[in-house]
């Protein structure tokens, strides 16, 4: 089973443990038009890896083989995000099967879930918990 982690409490593993890692699953896209975590004040960058490539959202095929490239040890604790939870958790599953120790889902992910109006970034995730982003 996969922990859900509320975004504040990601960022406080983040900031206290060296090997705390955040991984950003979302596309390149989200990435360029969304934004990014901004880890500066924790010294270090999101992992970004697309758990689906867009534009076609074919699932990524060499997911596992780009986390390893990304020197993560299987001892790390992982930490992983995407829009809403859904593919992060998908995600954390995989590097669980694939030997990673301590994988978490970032609950709510980057954005949310939308508001009444359709909104994401609003009612819950890293946006709305008001911590660090920017803009591609």
């Amino acid at each position: 089973m996969i922990e859900d982690v509320a975004p504040r409490q990601v960022w406080e593993a983040l900031m206290s443990n060296p090997a705390a890692t955040l991984c950003d699953v979302r596309t390149n896209a989200e990435w360029s038009f969304v934004g990014l975590p901004d880890l500066t004040q924790t010294g270090k960058q999101p992992v970004l890896i697309q758990w689906q490539i867009f534009p076609s959202m074919q699932p990524n095929g060499k997911f596992l083989e780009a986390l390893a490239q990304a020197n993560l040890e299987l001892s790390d604790h992982l930490y992983f995000i995407c829009r809403s939870g859904g593919r992060s958790l998908a995600a954390a599953k995989a590097a669980k099967a694939a030997g990673y120790k301590h994988v978490y889902n970032v609950k709510d992910g980057f954005e949310g879930p939308q508001d009444a109006r359709g909104h994401r970034g609003t009612v819950a995730g890293w946006k709305s918990e008001g911590l660090p982003w920017k803009q591609g």
